[in-house]
């Protein structure tokens, strides 16, 4: 910046006065003190330092000018997809609104922690998030930009930020299904309902209508390809992708199908997945399309969609134990269950009579089970699935959480279902959350079935205990290193173990001084077989492979060269990984106060100390025999 001169004269090499004043930075044109204050280095701060000199420099940092809305694309590149090119905003707000959402959710992020940390299940509904009453966009990147950080640090933030986002994006999809519901029927796709019964599920995937529509699209041209070969001439080749065409003509209805089956099965290869039927992943359309394999109702969603962009209408049908289309043989609609093929998209669309139906699935069944069903009916057989694989499940929190995704989508489409309803109940009420809401449910049961009575009165009144109990919360219990009972614990929150005999890697997240489960589980698990039995301490881990585990002392060892553990609870426990050991974050130390410094000299011993004939990290000895018993019950 030039330098401002008082004097009106200055005296030139050849003794000649011209006249002139000192330059200064308000005198530049506005063009280049915009570039200027958008240089790189300038944050925020500085631009409202700035802003306070003077009127020129005011005027020039305008809310609505150049500069701030540099800050704000600078600092928030994703969300410049959200702001139309040609309108005007206020910058400068728009920053400061999106500044304080993000200091708003770090601090919810750590009061979420404090008061989960204990929770075997996550169950709160965030509601600090949605009274925040910041836009949902500005919430949604400040918990990316958490999620996209350094991949080693704030773990505990990440974890939290995660399950906020999973919640919010999934109250948006619920928001879009009721919408959805609410069309009339012959506007809602059954292709859309899925994707939503998808994106429910899968909250964090990238999954869209216009992503899955643009694959069908691919897969449509390549069927209109094989068509051409056999019929240049066909109707459905002339038709773009946003063209609607019904084709009356039965033969060019069958070509098209023939055409459908080559494409889909002969050269894509898409199948019915009978060696692993019950997956989840057969339900989710993105998954299929992904994986090519299905289960009957997800490949009859994408045949009859794709059977439609070619101008052929087949309708839905909910046969027992087998989904199948049907498509009518009769220009006009029929209720005669004979006048159908009834298509397997599962059997590789192979054609079937009423009777080879049955055959199908080896019992008779009455001709409604022929008739054609609604897209809502569709989504409740197709969320009916999941629910089932749901209570099929191990009892993890992974199906614990399919279980309650699909019973809210099936409740949001039968609301008033009082077996699901009270399922639904019994699920919150056995996971120990949301009570407030466990009786809400239950009045509502009461309303529709009084019959339901006892069960209802059961669930209420131990409710009502648990709500109570919540009230006068249990200090956490706290286990000193240095008292006499935990002397031969040997190993501390956050090492990075391997178990000698499984060789699984594993990192500690707490520890008993003597064995704590059941006489059950110490037969099951031959703990009387080992060295010291359960007479020895045990730990906590979280294993490489996603499971918890609780370990004999006698079969762990520090691990040689320590690796970050892929476990989805890790930020749960730690907030970093640093190097070779998991740093505690505030909850585990207040369980664990003299942990982090025995972690600390355990470190420096371990990897920071050389040995004096192989000059590498001295690693832990392995001279102890052992024996498994580390699987969780």
């Amino acid at each position: 910046m030039a330098t401002p001169c008082n004097g009106e004269r200055l005296s030139g090499a050849n003794g000649k006065s011209s006249e002139t004043r000192g330059k200064r930075l308000t005198d530049l044109p506005t063009e280049v003190l915009e570039y200027i204050l958008c240089f790189p280095v300038l944050n925020h701060i500085d631009i409202s330092n700035v802003s306070c000199c003077c009127r020129r420099l005011h005027d020039v940092c305008d809310g609505s000018g150049k500069v701030w809305s540099h800050q704000y694309k600078l600092r928030w590149p994703r969300l410049q997809k959200l702001y139309r090119q040609n309108e005007s905003y206020d910058w400068q707000k728009e920053y400061r609104t999106r500044h304080m959402v993000c200091l708003q959710i770090q601090r919810t992020v750590v009061s979420i922690s404090k008061r989960f940390f204990t929770e075997v299940v996550l169950g709160d509904s965030f509601t600090e998030i949605e009274s925040l009453g910041a836009p949902e966009h500005f919430c949604e990147d400040e918990l990316l930009s958490i999620l996209n950080s350094d991949k080693r640090k704030s773990l505990t933030l990440k974890y939290y930020a995660k399950k906020i986002l999973y919640f919010l994006r999934q109250q948006n999809i619920l928001r879009n299904l009721k919408a959805f519901l609410e069309r009339p029927s012959e506007e809602q796709s059954a292709l859309e309902g899925a994707v939503l019964v998808d994106q429910y599920c899968n909250p964090l995937a990238d999954v869209t209508l216009e992503s899955i529509s643009a694959q069908l699209n691919d897969i449509t041209e390549k069927v209109k390809k094989y068509l051409r070969v056999k019929n240049a001439s066909h109707p459905s080749l002339r038709t773009g992708q946003g063209d609607c065409m019904v084709l009356e003509d039965f033969e060019l209805q069958r070509q098209v199908i023939c055409a459908l089956n080559a494409v889909l099965y002969d050269q894509l290869q898409y199948k019915g997945n009978e060696c692993d039927y019950y997956n989840p992943l057969n339900s989710y359309i993105h998954q299929v399309l992904l994986r090519r394999t299905g289960i009957p109702i997800s490949l009859s969603v994408l045949y009859m969609t794709l059977a439609r962009k070619m101008g052929v209408l087949l309708e839905p049908v909910n046969f027992p134990n087998h989904f199948l289309l049907r498509w009518c043989q009769r220009q006009a609609s029929s209720d005669d269950i004979y006048d159908y093929v009834y298509i397997d998209a599962f059997g590789k669309g192979k054609q079937l009579t009423a009777k080879e139906c049955e055959y199908l699935i080896r019992q008779q069944v009455t001709a409604d089970y022929y008739s054609s069903i609604s897209t809502t009916e569709l989504l409740l057989r197709m969320v009916g699935n999941l629910l089932n694989i749901g209570k099929r499940g191990e009892g993890n929190e992974k199906s614990y959480q399919l279980l309650r995704d699909s019973l809210d989508l099936y409740l949001t489409i039968d609301p008033d279902n009082v077996q699901y309803l009270l399922l639904q109940a019994r699920l919150y009420f056995h996971l120990g959350i949301w009570p407030e809401k466990v009786l809400d449910i239950l009045q509502h049961i009461q309303a529709l079935d009084p019959s339901q009575h006892g069960a209802v009165g059961y669930l209420v009144q131990h409710t009502l205990e648990h709500i109570q109990h919540k009230r006068h919360p249990i200090e956490p219990e706290v286990k000193r290193r240095s008292a006499p009972e935990h002397s031969q614990v040997q190993y501390s929150v956050g090492l990075v173990m391997k178990h000698k005999r499984s060789g699984y890697n594993c990192v500690i997240y707490g520890w008993d001084p003597k064995c704590t489960m059941s006489q059950e589980w110490i037969t099951t698990m031959r703990v009387h077989q080992l060295s010291n039995g359960a007479n020895q301490p045990f730990y906590n881990v979280l294993v490489q492979d996603g499971t918890c585990r609780y370990a004999a002392q006698e079969n762990l060892e520090p691990h040689s060269a320590p690796l970050e553990i892929a476990h989805p609870e890790v930020g749960r426990y730690f907030t970093e990984f640093a190097d070779t050991h998991y740093i505690a974050n505030e909850e585990l130390q207040t369980r664990y106060p003299e942990d982090t410094v025995e972690t600390q000299r355990a470190v420096q011993e371990l990897y920071h100390t050389q040995t004096p004939n192989s000059g590498h990290p001295a690693g832990p000895g392995t001279d102890h025999h052992s024996h498994d018993a580390s699987m969780a019950p």
